[in-house]
């Protein structure tokens, strides 16, 4: 795939050219004709899938030859298969908050922008996921509504530490913390003393962490009296506010050995730390969201709350230089942060970012709002495909999914790279329709998804638990 979105030959001799296959006796379940990305390349392929798992793959009319199959599929001209996306950050807010998304609402709309496996944060939930009982909660409150696979996060709040082997016995993913006020009451944050006992805790059992990471002094520092200003609100949470946090968690794996993540790295003044400390050898990484790579400050309108978000958007070259941490490796994951709420709590105060609820949701948008700059920048659709689903399954230990190749699940989704459409947010599958991407045009379509082969549904999708467990 070209920058601009048009598509490139196919390459002679290029690897996967030559067609494999373990086709079983029976028919096929789906089979799948046209322009689909494989081992790396954009080139005319034959998938077949059976029994959820992609069975065949080859050049065209050659992979599955004379296989009958239940359905099967040619691409159009504009269309190119991928595989489902792996957005290993939502928050689906059931039980206990369902008026603000809820798994049904959530899932649908995921399918709708092409994610195939979701992982679900433990806030902002009732009860949040900090305990065995309130992960089969949660369970409970999944089970049937599904219609992609879902995994779940659990939390690091004071509270349980000391007990977090127990939620990683029970399959969660690894455990979330902030560093700063959560914004809920259920949720505490963790102070510096607390942060480094419980990475010493996970190194115990090889598990993972990942922080919201802003530093409450720094936040201290530059209170914000509200309105409808969003520069004011951005100066109240500077970039220095996430260097700093970030800071105690590389001196909390030094000292531990443990494993840590950042999530939604807003700024770019943080990425020399974590450039460093990956050259020291320690086990930490960072992902980005799409918001924070489609929009400047600058877009953001007076009374604008729907742009609210903590780390905030910051400016164009704050963008630039995310993006350049992405093709440079030290960002090695797009991942959405869908964070929903009611109306009434999004535009809360009529527009001040001080009282309105913070987070963005973009589920369903997320491929195409980050296509529609990666395009403009002339960075290929293959390259995103890594950062939004080859990275995240394996930063997530799913090593089934995140490519088309033999032997992987038939998470597939269909999509129209030059297609336009401008985004009409009463459209979305979310179950509150507010959106940032509201009236914007984005590039990309997305046609069809499957979930291990089948069309989303809940007899489709799995509730996931941590491979290993």
């Amino acid at each position: 795939m070209t920058g601009d979105g048009g598509t490139a030959p196919d390459p002679a001799g290029a690897p996967g050219s030559s067609p494999s296959s373990s086709i079983p006796d029976r028919p096929l379940d789906l089979v799948i004709r046209g322009r689909a990305l494989v081992d790396g390349v954009f080139r005319t392929a034959e998938i077949g899938v059976a029994g959820g798992v992609i069975v065949a793959i080859g050049p065209a009319e050659t992979a599955v030859p004379n296989a009958e199959a239940a359905e099967t599929v040619t691409l159009a001209d504009d269309e190119v298969l991928l595989p489902g996306l792996v957005d290993t950050h939502v928050h689906v807010d059931e039980p206990g908050r369902t008026e603000w998304e809820g798994f049904a609402s959530a899932t649908a709309a995921a399918a709708a922008g092409g994610v195939t496996t979701l992982l679900d944060m433990p806030l902002n939930s009732i009860p949040a996921t900090v305990s065995v009982e309130a992960l089969e909660t949660k369970r409970a409150a999944a089970r049937d509504r599904c219609v992609v696979d879902v995994g779940f996060w659990g939390g690091a709040v004071p509270e349980n530490l000391g007990r977090l082997n127990e939620l990683w016995d029970a399959g969660v993913f690894g455990f979330k913390c902030f560093l700063t006020p959560s914004g809920v009451d259920e949720f505490g944050h963790l102070d510096t003393a607390q942060l480094f006992s419980a990475l010493e805790e996970i190194a115990g059992f090889d598990g993972l962490l990942i922080a919201h990471a802003e530093d409450p002094a720094v936040l201290d520092a530059h209170p914000y009296a509200g309105g409808r200003d969003f520069a004011g609100f951005a100066a109240s949470r500077p970039p220095e506010a996430e260097v700093a946090a970030i800071e105690h968690v590389i001196e909390g794996v030094r000292r531990t050995g443990a494993r840590a993540h950042i999530v939604h790295l807003a700024s770019a003044a943080a990425l020399p730390a974590l450039r460093a400390a990956r050259a020291e050898g320690l086990p930490i990484t960072a992902e980005t969201c799409p918001h924070y790579l489609a929009f400047t400050g600058g877009d953001v309108p007076e009374g604008g709350t729907h742009f609210k978000c903590a780390p905030p958007i910051r400016d164009a070259a704050n963008r630039d230089a995310l993006w350049q941490a992405l093709l440079d490796g030290d960002l090695g994951m797009i991942v959405s942060d869908h964070s929903p709420s009611t109306r009434e709590l999004k535009f809360a105060g009529g527009g001040d970012f001080g009282l309105a609820w913070g987070g963005i949701a973009g589920l369903q948008l997320g491929l195409r709002a980050v296509w529609t700059e990666a395009a403009e920048r002339g960075i290929g659709l293959e390259r995103l495909v890594e950062w939004m689903s080859a990275g995240p399954a394996r930063f997530a230990g799913l090593g089934d999914r995140g490519a088309l190749a033999l032997g992987r699940r038939a998470d597939l989704t269909v999509f129209a790279p030059d297609a336009r459409a401008t985004v009409h947010a009463e459209e979305l599958a979310h179950r509150n329709k507010v959106s940032a991407y509201d009236g914007v045009e984005l590039r990309g379509a997305v046609r069809r998804t499957w979930v291990a082969g089948r069309a989303p549904s809940a007899e489709a999708a799995n509730l996931l638990v941590r491979p290993g467990t």
